[in-house]
């Protein structure tokens, strides 16, 4: 990997440049495929699944008896820690819920909060299955108390759904699971089908089509997020241990070519050494040959202390960071754009990709500077609650009526004059 010296050679890499998400010709086809699902349903389903993943489709909901037939089939091991993750995840997740979602409803203002009613999920799995994902949305939109979940992930080259996707939905508690891929499932999910209902919000990660889907139909339905390639920085100082920063940093750049693993560390001295380490252990890689593409989106730059490289995390705001360094507790505060900290070499981002609690769906593209993981917040909504009374009338109205004729609102005004003028006649 390529190393960069001194904080201002480095800082401009970190500057992320805003791009548009696909092109016009590839925007034109997405918004085709949507306005046909949009008019034609299910039909439209059927012909896409056949056309993009070769497979002809004679029922397009997958049965209970499927399910529960994938369920035993799958490897108990397996099973035993998909269930290990999901009891994780909600844990993790139960506890944000006790602490964020408390409603007021005794005082004159306050709010409630209401679980959405139907949600969307998304999974890829095409290719391969990941069970992870669907575990790291599924399991929130339970804790939060949704009242049905529908997911929609791609057929297999058999017409099949993965079993190990079948049996990750059965125990993470999906409601109906849809093969339906694409820009299409989103488009179905908006809209509604025959065979697919209409959802109030859609979640999950996707391909540039399914990415673009997303951001078109927001609006109409509400979505989590709009998400790119992974990525992550490591901030290390000469107390890291080289082999495990380079492992960390491979195990980013597994998840595709696009991936990108950035090291920041404090002196020369460690920099090529997890550089040596990401050399060697690059070598034994089964899929080396991504890891090594995505290796050249990354870089190594070397700075003189932990603050300069916090900084320099802040500009980019990474997905994951992990902070490789002595001290770390006296760092947290410093960092203010992040998806998700990391504390420590014992940290390791892999386990909270799988099992950890937290979720692992997380901004990217430097979101991170406004927005959050998926979480507990993500599946509720607040309705503000309203008791004001006369004593609040009197104490207000002369200054609402103020506001509303200085912006031309008579009726406003006049909806209060009305009452004070009642309540100085002696009227409640």
């Amino acid at each position: 990997m390529k190393i960069i010296e001194g904080f201002s050679k480095a800082k401009p890499l970190f500057s992320r440049q805003s791009s548009g998400i696909g092109d016009e010709a590839l925007e034109k086809n997405v918004r085709r495929i949507i306005d046909d699902v949009h008019k034609r349903g299910d039909a439209t389903l059927y012909n896409l699944t056949q056309k993009f993943d070769g497979v002809k489709l004679t029922a397009l909901e997958v049965s209970k008896s499927d399910i529960n037939r994938a369920y035993k089939e799958v490897d108990k091991g397996l099973i035993a820690a998909l269930e290990l993750a999901a009891k994780r995840i909600a844990a993790y997740h139960q506890k944000q819920k006790k602490t964020l979602l408390n409603e007021a409803t005794k005082d004159k203002l306050g709010w409630l909060i209401k679980p959405l009613e139907r949600v969307g999920i998304y999974v890829p799995g095409g290719t391969a299955p990941l069970p992870s994902s669907l575990l790291m949305t599924v399991v929130l939109a339970r804790v939060a108390g949704v009242k049905e979940i529908i997911l929609c992930t791609p057929p297999q080259k058999d017409g099949k759904i993965s079993p190990i996707t079948l049996a990750a939905a059965k125990i993470a508690g999906v409601d109906r699971i849809f093969s339906v891929g694409g820009a299409q499932a989103i488009a179905a999910m908006t809209y509604g089908t025959k065979s697919v209902p209409a959802v109030d919000k859609i979640y999950g990660p996707g391909n540039l089509y399914v990415t673009l889907a997303k951001k078109m139909v927001y609006g109409k339905v509400g979505i989590d997020g709009l998400y790119g390639p992974s990525e992550v920085i490591i901030v290390a100082d000469d107390t890291a241990n080289p082999a495990y920063v380079a492992a960390d940093m491979l195990a980013q750049a597994e998840h595709g070519s696009l991936a990108l693993s950035i090291l920041i560390a404090t002196s020369q001295k460690i920099a090529e050494a997890v550089n040596r380490e990401v050399e060697k252990q690059t070598k034994e890689l089964p899929r080396r040959d991504i890891v090594n593409e995505a290796l050249k989106r990354g870089f190594i730059a070397v700075v003189k202390t932990v603050d300069e490289a916090i900084e320099l995390s802040n500009l980019y705001a990474p997905e994951h960071l992990c902070l490789v360094v002595k001290n770390t507790n006296s760092y947290t505060s410093r960092v203010t754009n992040a998806g998700c900290l990391f504390l420590g070499e014992n940290a390791i981002e892999a386990l909270v990709d799988y099992a950890a609690g937290p979720s692992h769906v997380l901004p990217t593209g430097g979101t991170a500077r406004f927005s959050s993981p998926l979480n507990i917040l993500d599946f509720v909504k607040l309705i503000s609650l309203v008791k004001t009374d006369a004593k609040d009338i009197k104490q207000l109205g002369k200054a609402v009526i103020k506001i509303a004729k200085a912006e031309g609102l008579d009726a406003h005004a006049r909806a209060v004059e009305k009452r004070l003028k009642d309540a100085g006649k002696g009227g409640s």
